[in-house]
């Protein structure tokens, strides 16, 4: 049997915990979890979860300084759960390096929903395959990115976004059909993750503030140029 994805849950509130581990060990997944971001730490160092799902408010440490520690060692997807949906608060917790956010009260369904989303693999990701476009190269089974032969390194979900818009070079995509292909029907009402994760993609790969691979049409979509505009 092929090892099961490992999840860590990371919640103050025990009852939260308990509803997570049970609801995700009845879908095959192996859950740990933590009361604190500091315990949550020691069990990401030592047990090296498939995905985190972190509450955004805990005592000491945040769920968004929880992201950010994270981000600094690992490109592991994590989710953020909270109380609170404010469209700045989900641009926060994003740019701290969140991959997804979701807001309490949630249904297993939707819950579930985004766990598959973050953790899925493409038909493409499963046949390893190299993209050369312009400027750049994309190595879909090593996960890897050069640009003018600069390796740049990406989170999962910056990836994914990138490789789609590889494979559809000079097409004006439409900001729905990049949420839905990255993050699933569950993103398609969620704008501001497109927003984000193309600037944060652009800081990654674009030569200077001028972008010249990711261009914006307005009110309709991204375009991607590989050998720039």
């Amino acid at each position: 049997m092929p090892d099961r994805n490992r999840i860590l849950v990371v919640d103050d509130e025990p009852q939260i915990t308990r509803v997570l581990r049970t609801t995700l060990s009845a879908q095959r997944y192996d859950v740990r979890t933590a009361q604190d971001a500091e315990s949550a730490l020691e069990v990401f160092q030592d047990w090296a979860p498939d995905l985190i799902i972190t509450d955004l408010s805990m005592p000491g440490m945040s769920g968004i300084d929880l992201c950010r520690t994270v981000r600094e060692r690992s490109e592991v997807p994590i989710i953020i759960l909270s109380v609170r949906g404010e469209e700045k608060l989900k641009v926060e917790a994003l740019d701290s390096g969140a991959d997804d956010y979701v807001t309490k009260p949630f249904s297993r369904t939707e819950l579930l929903a985004r766990v598959r989303a973050n953790l899925r693999r493409s038909p493409a990701e499963r046949e390893p395959q190299v993209i050369e476009e312009g400027d750049f190269k994309i190595d879909v089974g090593a996960h890897t990115v050069r640009v003018r032969g600069r390796e740049v390194h990406l989170t999962p979900k910056e990836f994914e976004l990138l490789t789609f818009m590889s494979r559809n070079p000079g097409k004006v995509l439409h900001h729905r059909v990049l949420l839905s292909a990255v993050w699933g029907e569950q993103g398609v009402h969620q704008p501001e993750y497109l927003r984000v994760f193309i600037n944060q993609l652009r800081k990654k790969i674009e030569p200077n503030e001028s972008p010249r691979y990711v261009l914006t049409d307005p009110w309709i979509g991204y375009r991607f140029e590989p050998s720039g505009s």
